[in-house]
């Protein structure tokens, strides 16, 4: 009898015990996406996979460095991007719209605005032809949205992604650059030897710059918009153009280097930079992984060589002119040209990206942003986190 209370209460225990537990209040499972929003300071955000789909150059995402403290990894931000089947697809362009908090993602196939305060997805649309290296006004408002090598530029309303207008051209539309006074955008066709150039009030082609000697990959301008430096074609170096009289003023080609195969983009040189007191034109060379340094000024004096350990495919520069980006992952100090690092992310993988942009951000918000084509900033003022 006494064994058979004992179990008895056992049961009653057991189900009391069952009970209170049925009751307790369940701790809130944190979402793997939940926002961690940096504090102010002034941030690199790389879009990978920016080098085609390689996903072995620091996954799929924006990954976020912390300039200010020795370039470290702060945090992964999710994307889209995805193809049918679940895999990500190449990132071809990565811009910021400060006005509108917002970074821009382009693949192949789509472009991703992205709130930077909430990390939010705010759209993703896909686009007739395709998307690739884009670039966005500085008032923030419009976007130069280029097909994917095709005749054409999408004119984009930044805030809902509907097309303005499109801009024919020739027949392999691909990188772009708008200008820093606002009154002009830089089109250039890889199938053409002339830079196009619009009137962004009515986005129309006003005028072109050459012919350069081939047709035209990388460029970048000056911050008057008085001169183009750019990659052509079949080029260890760069041409530079005056885009007032659309005349070519120079060929500068890379002093004690050979040209020889590469494994991207097909051509000797794809990407150019200059610092942003306009003092230096960096250069990429894939074949022999490095960056080629001239001064600006004629007659263009050959400075210095870095090597890298991959092959750079883009270069640009922080604000402040400090330090440089090629897309092979490291951060040179540009004084000194010494690499101080490589780019790693949270699982110490080397990174590596064509796509990269600094963003400052102030109390949860955007107040200033670079451009991931390395453009002049001799006359602009740049405003910073204090």
């Amino acid at each position: 009898m006494k064994s058979k209370i004992k179990f008895l209460a056992f049961l009653f225990c057991g189900l009391i015990v069952m009970l209170s537990t049925a009751w307790m209040p369940v701790p809130e499972k944190k979402s793997d996406s939940e926002v961690f929003t940096p504090p102010s300071g002034r941030y690199l955000y790389v879009a990978v996979p920016g080098i085609r789909n390689y996903l072995g150059y620091g996954g799929h995402g924006i990954l976020v460095f912390d300039i200010e403290n020795n370039h470290k990894f702060v945090k992964r931000i999710k994307t889209q991007g995805l193809l049918p089947s679940g895999i990500p697809s190449n990132v071809k362009g990565v811009a910021v719209s400060v006005q509108l908090n917002s970074i821009y993602v382009s693949t192949l196939q789509t472009l991703q605005r992205i709130d930077l305060s909430t990390e939010e997805i705010l759209w993703e649309k896909s686009y007739e032809g395709g998307t690739d290296r884009m670039s966005i006004s500085p008032d923030g408002k419009t976007m130069y949205l280029p097909s994917l090598e095709k005749t054409f530029w999408n004119v984009v309303d930044c805030e809902t992604g509907e097309v303005i207008k499109k801009v024919e051209v020739v027949q392999r539309a691909h990188n772009t650059i708008y200008g820093p006074s606002g009154k002009h955008a830089y089109l250039a066709d890889i199938a053409s030897p002339y830079l196009h150039v619009t009137d962004t009030k009515d986005h129309t082609i006003i005028k072109k710059i050459g012919p350069f000697r081939d047709g035209i990959r990388p460029f970048t301008i000056n911050s008057e918009e008085t001169l183009t430096f750019v990659n052509v074609d079949n080029l260890l170096g760069f041409e530079v153009g005056d885009l007032n009289s659309g005349k070519v003023l120079a060929r500068v080609t890379v002093e004690g280097w050979n040209m020889g195969d590469v494994r991207r983009h097909g051509n000797p040189s794809h990407g150019i930079g200059l610092t942003p007191d306009e003092q230096e034109v960096w250069v990429s060379d894939g074949h022999n992984m490095r960056m080629h340094i001239f001064s600006t000024k004629p007659p263009y004096q050959q400075l210095s060589t870095i090597p890298l350990q991959d092959m750079p495919g883009w270069i640009t520069f922080s604000l402040d002119g400090k330090y440089a980006y090629p897309s092979s992952g490291e951060v040179i100090d540009v004084k000194t040209r010494k690499v101080l690092l490589t780019l790693q992310d949270e699982f110490y993988n080397n990174v590596a990206s064509e796509k990269m942009v600094e963003v400052h951000i102030n109390n949860n918000k955007v107040v200033a942003a670079g451009d991931q084509f390395g453009i002049g900033r001799a006359t602009k003022q740049i405003t910073s986190v204090k």
